[in-house]
């Protein structure tokens, strides 16, 4: 159990990825460190790079952290200078009626460099002088909001980047990967394009900035000049993709009076040319009856991939029929070029309909009867021997085996024996003619039990649509475990078929949306749910957009499994959703004093401090990001002395915890706190110090910034004290870290060393 929370707590905070600022250093007078010399191997830069300037490795001693300073907690708060289009589309439109090339810019979170272009050059006026002469787009694949958009529908920028919402630029680079990074993520890397999409060059792997700048300078030089445009009305720049038009008439709806939004509104349905969903969505999300009434006219017009989730929020709100169903014929044409609309399409028809197969309420009034009698297996073992060519005496055989491998006194080795047995009696009752809902439920346990999920999946779907479930009654009724268990697999072989038609592009009938929302309704109703059952039905629902719904489910899981670390994982991530961080912290608190809590409870409780602390360091909220740590500390404390077999884990998390808040008092250039919280960190758990936090930054990368800070004060005792701590580490801790070493062929920042 500790184990396993351990991997899925780390990788959870390394999902919570987000940038961290730290000190800037002086190039002079830092040496290198004794446990860390500068590293001059790694992959040679690009061709490109070669070209403008790069030298082949860093410099005889020159340390990353002089090539490439990080941003201070105060260069973080500096607003980004580059105005970035919001998606590829929206860029080649734009270079096209400027003239202007693309520059499409790749960053990644915690690697050294892209940390110093995003918290310092792109946010130098110098550097956003040199990208104004292209059009520039983002492309990341870490999240660095919760959320794109508050509860009234005002787009919540990427705290990064600015100008783009998270989900703009992660949907940038996976289209931007699929055409021009050749099957290589290596950041930073900086592409420039001609006005038909080809490239003009593309830098990555250099050992220095100023190839950069050289490649962004050299790549306009001596183009004609881009085509000057005066702003003009409002209602003809609705007529633009360009970032700077959208962001006017969004401004303008924002803060103008009622003629204003309504002539906009009315310019969007009466001609359209590009879709200006952002607009549309202020209106629907608004108080404005008549104005959202248009803007639902102007979005059923829509033609792009974004205009899809527009369309599904303004759906679950009652509507008039005409508007409603001018709404599902936009999702359907749409649904001809983007999966999704046709999912949106098909989860309306689908869900309205029922499910053929699966009815909750009659399932209920007839329960599954319960497990066959122990001497039953004997008998029927006799039986199928007497009767060696007797079909049906075969499946029952096969059926026993499979319950007497099920029951709970069975020791596991000889439990495979039997599933194996009754797997094979199931197949030589098929050899003897056997079919229907019995021996397709029966080889549905059994591959699934011995690892055949395509098969299980088969098969229970051919016993549900074999009539399983109107065969409740009578000695052939399925058991309660057989019944389950077949319930689960038929939910996951509609869910599996409906993915696969997805990524086909391909249509699929509405109505298995019904029999997956019936199905699972079902089994959380069951005496013998599991915690897995609960967890699918949410992560279902959550996909509809029933979220009230899918939360009251996750109340219900939660009080049935109040320790489970699934239920808890959809916890924080709903609450951080629908609250903030606060909120996050504040809901915790009050599951902790509802009652006595559980050691478990603290421990998640602690695990959503640390996770709130993430969000603040990520916002800046510096005192707020302590005293989450703070409390997280406390609680790991406590949750230590409740679960001695968890002791280990506590002592990880605290320690993380710990170097978390030595970087934001290293941002803050309190160094003497920052030093002592790090030797602190490597004294709890040691190993724990090549460990990544939810900002992808390891206590040791600390440490080494909170050195090359220390000889620039200059403080020696302290740098003793702190290189004393790095030394008395395991040297493999001091290693790069994976997403920096050598990688064959493939190898660069982000990917490399």
């Amino acid at each position: 159990m500790i184990d396993h929370l351990l991997r899925r707590a780390a990788r959870l905070l390394l999902c919570l990825v987000s940038a961290i600022p730290c000190a800037s250093l002086r190039a002079q007078d830092t040496p290198p460190l004794p446990s860390s010399p500068p590293r001059t191997g790694g992959a040679p830069p690009s061709t490109d790079a070669f070209k403008y300037g790069s030298p082949p490795a860093l410099a005889p001693g020159t340390t990353e952290q002089q090539m490439w300073p990080a941003a201070s907690a105060e260069g973080w708060r500096k607003p980004c200078l580059i105005v970035w289009q919001r998606c590829f589309d929206d860029a080649l439109r734009t270079a096209r009626a400027s003239g202007k090339p693309i520059l499409v810019a790749v960053n990644m979170d915690g690697e050294i460099a892209s940390e110093h272009f995003a918290g310092v050059r792109y946010r130098d006026p110098e550097t956003a002088r040199l990208m104004n002469a292209y059009v520039c787009i983002v492309a990341s694949v870490y999240r660095h909001s919760v959320r794109d958009y508050d509860e009234l529908g005002r787009r919540v920028e990427c705290p990064r980047f600015g100008t783009v919402t998270c989900a703009e630029h992660i949907a940038a680079e996976t289209e931007l990967y699929a055409k021009y990074f050749e099957g290589q993520r290596i950041s930073p890397r900086h592409i420039a394009l001609e006005l038909d999409g080809s490239k003009m060059y593309d830098v990555y792997y250099s050992w220095d900035t100023q190839t950069v700048f050289t490649a962004y300078a050299k790549g306009v030089e001596g183009r004609t000049p881009p085509i000057a445009r005066e702003p003009g009305p409002l209602a003809q720049r609705t007529l633009s993709a360009d970032i700077a038009d959208r962001l006017a008439i969004e401004s303008a709806y924002r803060t103008g009076d009622r003629e204003t939004r309504r002539v906009l509104l009315q310019s969007l349905v009466a001609k359209r040319e590009v879709d200006q969903v952002e607009l549309l969505r202020q209106a629907i999300f608004g108080l404005d009856l008549e104005l959202a009434r248009l803007a639902r006219q102007a979005l059923a017009q829509c033609e792009t991939e974004a205009a899809v989730d527009l369309i599904a929020e303004a759906l679950k709100v009652p509507l008039e029929k005409d508007e409603r169903a001018a709404l599902l014929a936009a999702a359907a044409r749409l649904g001809e070029k983007y999966p999704r609309a046709r999912t949106l399409t098909s989860l309306h028809h689908g869900l309205a309909q029922g499910s053929k197969w699966v009815d909750p309420k009659a399932l209920a009034e007839t329960p599954a009867r319960q497990a066959y009698e122990a001497q039953r297996l004997e008998q029927r073992a006799q039986t199928a021997e007497m009767r060696a060519q007797d079909a049906q005496a075969r499946l029952s055989l096969a059926e026993s085996l499979l319950e007497r491998a099920r029951e709970s006194s069975t020791e596991a080795r000889f439990a495979r024996v039997l599933l194996e047995d009754a797997a094979a009696t199931a197949k030589q009752a098929r050899a003897l003619g056997a079919s229907g809902w019995r021996l397709d439920a029966t080889l549905a346990v059994c591959s699934s039990l011995l690892g055949d999920a395509n098969a299980a999946r088969g098969h229970a779907l051919a016993a549900v649509e074999g009539g399983m479930l109107s065969s409740m009654q009578g000695d052939e009724a399925p058991n309660q475990d057989t019944l389950v268990a077949v319930l689960a697999l038929f939910a996951q072989s509609r869910q599996e078929a409906i993915r696969k038609a997805y990524r086909e592009k391909s249509a699929w009938p509405p109505e298995w949306l019904a029999d997956i929302d019936s199905t699972y309704a079902t089994l959380v109703g069951h005496e013998q749910a599991s915690e897995d059952h609960y967890v699918s039905y949410y992560d279902f629902l959550r996909w509809l957009g029933g979220t009230p719904r899918a939360n009251r489910v996750l109340e219900d899981a939660l009080a049935r499994y109040p320790d489970s670390a699934l239920l808890h994982e959809r916890l924080r991530s709903q609450l951080l959703w629908e609250r903030g961080a606060e909120g996050l912290q504040s809901a915790y608190a009050a599951r902790l004093n509802a009652g006595e809590p559980t050691p478990q409870l603290r421990w998640y409780a602690g695990y959503a401090a640390l996770v709130a602390a993430e969000h603040y360091r990520r916002g800046s909220q510096l005192d707020q990001a302590l005293a989450a740590y703070a409390q997280g500390i406390e609680l790991y404390e406590q949750s230590a002395k409740g679960l001695p077999d968890g002791g280990d884990l506590c002592a990880h998390f605290i320690a993380i915890a710990l170097a978390g808040r030595a970087r934001i008092e290293l941002e803050r250039g309190e160094l003497q706190p920052a030093a002592e919280d790090l030797l602190a960190c490597f004294q709890r758990r040691p190993d724990s110090a090549g460990s990544p936090d939810g900002l992808n930054i390891t206590p040791i990368e600390t440490a080494r910034m909170l050195l090359a800070k220390l000889a620039d004060a200059p403080n020696a005792p302290l740098a003793a004290r702190v290189q004393a701590g790095l030394d008395a580490l395991d040297p493999k801790l001091l290693e790069p870290p994976p997403s920096e070493r050598a990688v064959p062929d493939r190898r660069g920042r982000g990917q490399r060393r």
